[in-house]
């Protein structure tokens, strides 16, 4: 299997402005705007997380007021903004897809996502659902040619570790390890994703 590793982590909320804000007064450091995901209602803004990963944060597009149909990542359920998910990063997505499921963990067919940036440019990538067992589970993600966002100069946000806790945590481990990855999953009645982050006065801060 082709080297899995960490892509970005989706911190998403029911306002946009106010998710960014959670971000920018937890840390000292504010994303700056990625683009709208068109027709499916959506928005982000995004921070470089180092090695090669970053932060989406993730709501309703208010230039998409119209939107009819369930955004994604559970957007329209969330009552405040969560770290909900994560996405590994792959080169050859359905070859990983099929031998993830060799090793006991089906992550889903693989689907086209697009996102214009505000200079008219269009992203393409290809992904799988939104991540199994509650987001703990990352969702896999090919960029293809598509430059990684990293490659923007985004805002710096060091990135230490990422957590779990799951009333499953030991069916967490084994899909994340039959993804040829780890993660620390402690056992809890409530589901979640820990992110532990440096803040820019180098203290250690958790976005969960």
């Amino acid at each position: 299997m082709s080297d899995l590793v960490l892509d970005h982590l989706v911190y998403a909320g029911p306002d946009l402005e106010e998710a960014v804000e959670r971000v920018a007064e937890l840390t000292g450091v504010t994303p700056v705007r990625g683009g709208r995901h068109v027709g499916f209602g959506t928005a982000n803004y995004l921070a470089d997380l180092g090695a090669g990963a970053y932060l989406e944060v993730v709501g309703p597009d208010p230039d998409q007021p119209e939107h009819i149909g369930p955004r994604p990542f559970g957007i329209d359920e969330l009552t405040a903004p969560a770290l909900i998910t994560w996405a590994a990063r792959v080169d050859g997505i359905d070859e990983a897809i099929a031998e993830a499921r060799e090793r006991g963990y089906d992550p889903g067919e693989a689907s086209e996502m697009s996102r214009a940036t505000d200079d008219g440019e269009l992203l393409t990538w290809r992904l799988t659902g939104a991540g199994g067992l509650d987001g703990l589970a990352p969702f896999l993600i090919d960029w293809g040619s598509t430059p990684h966002p990293t490659t923007r100069g985004l805002p710096s946000i060091p990135l230490l570790m990422v957590t779990g806790v799951h009333p499953e945590a030991a069916a967490v481990e084994s899909a994340v390890r039959a993804l040829g990855m780890d993660m620390l999953v402690r056992r809890d009645t409530k589901p979640g994703l820990v992110a532990v982050l440096t803040n820019s006065a180098g203290k250690q801060v958790a976005l969960s």
